[in-house]
């Protein structure tokens, strides 16, 4: 089964094909979105995973759309789930910077990225944001590589 495009798919994708992108499972994921996006990180998370939530989006944009995941899930894996505003953090913002910048030059810390191609991938690549059909920072790249 190959990916496709569209919220639902990459929902179907993320719980049917973890080992796409999370072949151990999910130990911490940080959320922005909720809904769809929430609820597969959690269907895919390990026992005793946390789960930092910052934001909401989807509900932002879609007052019907409910942001919790299936809490089966986070019952039967015993999963924690925390609010997170940044600005409870200031005090070891600097140790995080270093900490993190570290990490990602040494390969402990990955970043997924989700790239789009070319100035007319923009409304979509915008859109992908408020539905969580990205899958980690979302870039349009404008120019080709030289």
């Amino acid at each position: 089964m190959e990916p496709r495009h569209g919220s639902q798919s990459v929902v179907l994708k993320k719980r049917f094909h973890p080992t796409w992108y999370f072949p151990d499972g999910i130990d911490i994921y940080f959320d922005n979105v909720g809904a769809n996006m929430l609820e597969a990180a959690v269907f895919n998370m390990n026992t005793f995973g946390r789960v930092a939530v910052c934001g909401v989006i989807s509900e932002y944009t879609d007052v019907t759309k409910r942001a919790a995941p299936d809490m089966i899930d986070v019952i039967y894996k015993r999963i924690t789930i925390q609010g997170f505003v940044v600005t409870d953090q200031m005090n070891v913002y600097a140790d995080f910077l270093s900490t993190t910048a570290d990490h990602l030059r040494n390969g402990k810390m990955k970043v997924l990225e989700d790239i789009s191609h070319g100035v007319e991938s923009i409304p979509i690549a915008f859109m992908a944001l408020f539905s969580g059909d990205n899958i980690g920072k979302k870039i349009v790249q404008i120019i080709a590589d030289v």
